[in-house]
């Protein structure tokens, strides 16, 4: 067999309502973005609705699109946009698009909608990946406030990222956007949303937690945090990467069917495992359609990459340990050609 991904849409509805429970009555939205983290973002989707997610996050607009088409209805969020953006469709759809720079805001004039946008102002609090620098943000509000009055935009809410630099920079962050929201009512403007905390202020920081909660990373099993795994928060795993044996010698050694074109870190080095047969056996190498296993498991054995069952197979936070790298990369890098094939997905 060669690999696939399976994604256990029930898990993933789970961990959605553990996380909407400890933060409750604060609204949740559901990160959906780079195609679900690997996982499918449409099927993946459904299930945060099913989970009672009021918003979905999706970075392009091309992708909120998606989700309209295929009958998702709730609030989308849309805030990464190329010079192409479609922010007439955003507007015709219901899209909440983010603002990151000034040139949006003129691109959005530009494109006349045909119903007021609804736009969410970000000021770069820190992170500096984007966000209105906090020297433009009067000019910046100025503008979107004309465009309101214009009926070309509604300003609906003020956000930003955090840089999870620590607690003390979030503290720093937190009192950068809250000045920011500030300044946008002092000229006039009244957003109904402030919202800044992603998984891990979402779960330790509730002050950090305002009007809406982007949960990401932690939705799909896997810790934003350096000093507690996703199992010992609660949280159970949604892609189970896995293969079979496919060739077998009489040296305890085995070739299973998955490599680096599926997306197994060969970087991962003399650490990392699998679990073949029920047992943990060591990788020697990754190939490009294979990798090489110390172990004596028959031909035809599974192989489980990482994922379930949780506690006995590896975890992708332990691939990342293994690879030097975060569970986010570890779970988005599997290769568009494996197959992701979802369980106990909710019918529609």
């Amino acid at each position: 067999m060669a690999a696939i991904a399976e994604i256990d849409a029930g898990a993933f509805r789970r961990n959605l309502q553990k996380l909407s429970a400890l933060v409750a009555p604060t609204p949740v939205m559901a990160m959906v973005k780079a195609n679900a983290y690997g996982h499918g973002m449409v099927v993946l989707a459904r299930e945060a609705v099913a989970a009672g997610c009021e918003w979905l996050g999706c970075l392009e607009i091309s992708a909120a699109l998606e989700l309209r088409d295929a009958g998702i209805d709730v609030r989308l969020f849309a805030w990464l946009h190329g010079r192409d953006a479609d922010f007439a469709a955003a507007a015709a759809q219901g899209v909440d698009v983010g603002v990151t720079a000034a040139w949006q805001l003129e691109a959005i004039a530009r494109a006349k909608p045909m119903r007021p946008l609804r736009i969410h102002l970000k000021i770069d609090s820190g992170l500096h990946r984007n966000g209105i620098p906090p020297e433009e943000w009067e000019a910046a509000v100025r503008c979107a406030l004309d465009l309101e009055r214009s009926g070309v935009v509604e300003i609906t809410g003020i956000w930003s990222h955090l840089a999870d630099a620590g607690y003390d920079n979030d503290r720093d962050a937190l009192a950068e956007l809250l000045a920011a929201v500030d300044q946008a009512a002092a000229l006039g403007a009244r957003p109904r949303l402030v919202h800044l905390a992603a998984s891990s202020a979402g779960i330790r920081e509730p002050e950090a937690r305002l009007d809406l909660v982007r949960f990401g990373i932690a939705a799909y099993g896997i810790s934003p945090f350096d000093d507690e795994t996703g199992l010992e928060l609660g949280l159970e795993p949604v892609m189970t990467v896995k293969s079979t044996v496919v060739a077998w010698g009489d040296d305890g050694i085995v070739q299973a069917g998955a490599g680096f074109a599926d997306g197994i870190a060969p970087d991962a080095g003399p650490e990392a495992e699998v679990l073949v047969g029920g047992k943990r056996a060591r990788i020697l190498s990754v190939d490009v359609d294979t990798c090489t296993i110390a172990s004596d498991a028959p031909h035809g054995s599974e192989v489980v990459f990482f994922g379930a069952p949780a506690g006995l197979a590896p975890h992708a936070e332990e691939w990342a340990a293994w690879a030097g790298t975060i569970g986010d990369e570890i779970v988005t890098r599997i290769a568009v050609r494996v197959p992701r094939v979802a369980v106990d997905a909710t019918p529609h």
